[in-house]
């Protein structure tokens, strides 16, 4: 099973602000898990993405317990996502990211929280890549209210 992660950015190190900022991991369970995901969907949302999708991996990979699949229409739309993501799930659940791949000029912008990763795809890339076809063993979750 995978060892999730809950990751806080230390910026209160005693040598003062000259000092990278440490990634401090802290055990998170499932129920914590699905919410970041569950944020995640919901901000996406906000920022008019299309094709949510909350997929539970847990049982049938080792990788994390959530994807997150969405679709935006342009590279600046895909930036606004990861952005509102970010920020979302750091003001409910005071989580970062552990890494963010490709928000500067990609298609494809991959939020990795440890136990949930969030794919943010321009249309060619998810028709390209179909991961909800790879992954269409696993559970999916509701999202909406």
């Amino acid at each position: 099973m995978f060892d999730n992660a809950k990751t806080k950015y230390a910026s209160d190190h005693p040598m003062g602000s000259a000092q990278p900022k440490a990634i401090i991991s802290v055990p998170v369970d499932e129920d914590t898990s699905r919410e970041t995901a569950l944020a995640a969907a919901r901000a996406a949302d906000d920022r008019k993405a299309d094709n949510i999708l909350v997929l539970r991996v847990s049982e049938v990979s080792y990788l994390a317990d959530y994807f997150v699949i969405v679709t935006g229409y342009s590279q600046a739309q895909l930036r606004a996502i990861y952005q509102a993501i970010s920020d979302q799930v750091e003001l409910e659940l005071q989580r970062l990211p552990l890494r963010i791949e490709g928000q500067s000029d990609g298609n494809w912008v991959l939020m990795d929280y440890g136990d949930v990763i969030i794919h943010i795809l321009l249309p060619e890339e998810r028709d390209f890549y179909k991961l909800e076809a790879f992954w269409g063993h696993a559970e999916r979750v509701h999202w909406q209210s």
